[in-house]
């Protein structure tokens, strides 16, 4: 059967490698994230905001000051008014000259339909509109929300393809280490590069049938998924068909053996990763949502990919793929030889001491938890220099906060009165000035406040300003960049409120599935969150202190918990479907000795492909992808080392033969 479909399998790859040309016409790089829900407050105050005059316009802020640092004259005042003229015939309100005479401010509006590539555009033609024809000794800058957008999609620009070139390197350069082959690794890595591709295609049109859009991150982070789990199954499957070689002369009765044995743990494998990922469909943000469908459907193709596409490949090239490390029939197994046999045997002989030791460990870990700041400002988003973060800072140090972004209050304009005394009766508003009045019937506020934007200050201004403007007026509403701020972070701990557990409940029932077993599916579990835990709090602290980061993102918590309970439980199924099929004939204690012999290899060849290609997030320029990168490599070389090799052998040498009751008989 295999040999009927080698060469179906090479028409396969070349075919889907020719269509991607014609299917993969959007770019995902185009949109940008989207963090708040539609139903959000902030959310529908934007969308009440387009009824008011000027509703369908955004502002971008031009700010000018001198190069040297000295005080505007009349005639760079003047300048900076021409530059405005410049940008947009649009009339506006006049130039704004700071206090200490050191930097005008003026404002542009766009159209707020502008979003991903095409903002960035925009603001580009802008920026260079604004410098040219500025007087020599002067210097522009624009910021505000326009420009924050317009720089978040331009660091995608190109993203994908650099990421997706460095990912293909580095699992390259692992895989000719771990197979010590010139052309073994040219085989998985060609399978997984078209997965990914067509993965791609296939996970995008998923997320539109579904009516989400991808943003910048969502492509670059199903990449690394594709690859780092498709390399994953590729591994395990090549091992075991490398160990089967050592029994049989026959390379295509090795490999049916080898398929065969691999496949359950790898459709089981993808399955509670596939599972996992869809849990982010029951997040509040759009942009969660869409990474949840199109990195499950690249998943999906990568495990296909590697069950159908690999083995006949595998199959055409036949042993001399090994070469010059040919498998010989009488090798000595895995199982009872090499430096894993010998690690996994000393743990089963103090597995108590072994156990307390580790799990101590990632306890200790864990602690660091509880001091580590969650929840990035707007200016905190690039590890590289933004001009919309310089714009901000220039505007910050010479105007009060909150002047030229503020906050936004609509209520009914028959209640006008009461809702203009609430605004400034609340503590931490400066201001409040009508800003317009809808032909609904509705009034909009422009409210200045104190608090320095994004700050755990404002926050707690805005919830007091939504509490008494509501006691006002019940439909009043409250948005703008701090409110939209304050909502992304309650819908973050919503998510992970709702999400974790719902993970938690999957990967559990898909081990009960698998393994019939009342204890084992508990225990493992229970490792693995001990483990991401340990993970999050070892990463979140290298993020901090290390890398000197101001914070974890809102968002970072769930998404690295995640890859790290879905991706870890890949090895744990890895692990314990090897200890369940070597258990009936060796007993618990030998089985899992024999299971972390067969398994060590591969388990520790994945594991730092893995590790090493999350930690690729890193060349992109958001903090939040390098924060991803840092927290899932770290967690993924524990659950390698140290979950994986000793924690679980361990404990399932204490419980004995009861960790496989009732579903197998475990003595020998």
């Amino acid at each position: 059967m295999i040999k009927r479909l080698a060469w179906l399998a090479v028409l396969v790859v070349v075919v889907s490698g020719a269509l991607l040309g014609l299917l993969s016409g959007s770019d995902a790089g185009s949109q940008s994230p989207v963090a708040v829900p539609a139903d959000a407050e902030s959310a529908r105050a934007d969308a009440l905001r387009a009824d008011f005059p000027g509703g369908d316009q955004v502002p971008a802020i031009l700010v000018v000051t001198r190069a040297d640092g000295g005080d505007l004259t009349m005639a760079d005042v003047d300048a900076t008014a021409d530059a405005r003229a410049r940008m947009t015939a649009e009339p506006g309100p006049p130039v704004v000259v700071s206090d200490d005479s050191k930097a005008a401010v003026a404002t542009v509006p766009m159209s707020a339909d502008l979003s991903g590539f095409g903002l960035n555009d925009a603001v580009r033609e802008l920026r260079a509109t604004a410098t040219n024809g500025l007087p020599p000794g002067l210097r522009a800058e624009i910021t505000g929300g326009p420009a924050f957008g317009a720089d978040i999609a331009n660091s995608f620009a190109g993203a994908n393809i650099t990421l997706l070139a460095v990912t293909a390197a580095v699992v390259a350069l692992l895989l000719i280490v771990t197979y010590r082959s010139p052309v073994l690794w040219l085989v998985p890595l060609l399978v997984i590069a078209f997965a990914d591709r067509v993965g791609s295609v296939v996970g995008t049109a998923v997320a539109s049938a579904f009516g989400l859009s991808p943003d910048g991150s969502t492509s670059g982070i199903t990449s690394v998924l594709v690859f780092g789990a498709g390399t994953n199954y590729a591994l395990l499957l090549i091992s075991r068909y490398r160990e089967e070689l050592g029994r049989t002369e026959r390379h295509r009765d090795a490999l049916v053996t080898a398929v065969r044995a691999a496949a359950p743990a790898i459709v089981a494998s993808n399955a509670t990763v596939v599972l996992a990922l869809l849990t982010l469909l029951l997040a509040s943000a759009p942009s969660n949502r869409s990474l949840g469908v199109q990195a499950a459907s690249g998943l999906v193709v990568a495990a296909i990919f590697v069950l159908v596409v690999l083995p006949p490949l595998l199959a055409l090239c036949g042993k001399r793929l090994f070469w010059p490390f040919i498998p010989r029939v009488g090798a000595a197994p895995l199982t009872e030889s090499g430096v894993w046999h010998r690690i996994a045997d000393s743990v089963a002989r103090r597995p108590g001491r072994v156990a307390v030791a580790s799990l101590a460990g990632l306890a200790v870990l864990c602690t660091a938890l509880l001091s580590t700041p969650i929840g990035l400002t707007q200016t905190e988003q690039f590890r590289v220099q933004a001009e919309s973060v310089t714009g901000y800072q220039t505007l910050s140090a010479h105007f009060p906060s909150g002047l030229t972004d503020p906050t936004r209050v609509i209520a009914s304009s028959a209640k006008a009165g009461a809702v203009q005394r609430a605004i400034t009766d609340t503590p931490g508003v400066v201001s409040a000035a009508p800003a317009g009045q809808s032909p609904t019937g509705l009034s909009l506020w422009s409210v200045v406040l104190k608090a320095e934007p994004a700050s755990d200050q404002a926050f707690e201004t805005i919830d007091a300003l939504r509490d008494s403007v509501r006691s006002a007026d019940a439909t009043a509403v409250v948005g703008g960049s701090d409110a939209q701020a304050r909502d992304a972070a309650a819908a973050a701990q919503r998510d992970r409120v709702v999400v974790i557990p719902t993970i938690l409940a999957i990967v559990l029932a898909v081990l009960y599935l698998l393994l019939r077993s009342v204890f084992a599916p508990l225990v493992l579990v229970g490792v693995t969150v001990l483990s991401a835990l340990a993970a999050l709090g070892l990463g979140g602290w290298a993020s901090v202190h290390l890398f000197g980061f101001p914070a974890l993102d809102n968002s970072t918590p769930l998404f690295a918990f995640l890859f790290l309970v879905a991706l870890g439980v890949d090895y744990t199924i890895f692990l314990v479907t090897r200890a369940r099929e070597e258990t009936p004939e060796h007993g618990t204690r030998q089985g899992i000795v024999r299971a972390v012999s067969a398994t060590g290899a591969v388990i520790t060849s994945a594991g730092v492909v893995l590790a090493a290609v999350f930690c690729v997030l890193g060349v992109l320029p958001l903090i939040v992808l390098t924060q991803l990168g840092i927290i899932v490599g770290l967690g993924i070389l524990l659950d390698t080392f140290v979950v994986r090799t000793v924690i679980i052998p361990a404990l399932f040498t204490v419980i004995g033969p009861r960790i496989w009751w009732p579903g197998l008989r475990a003595d020998p």
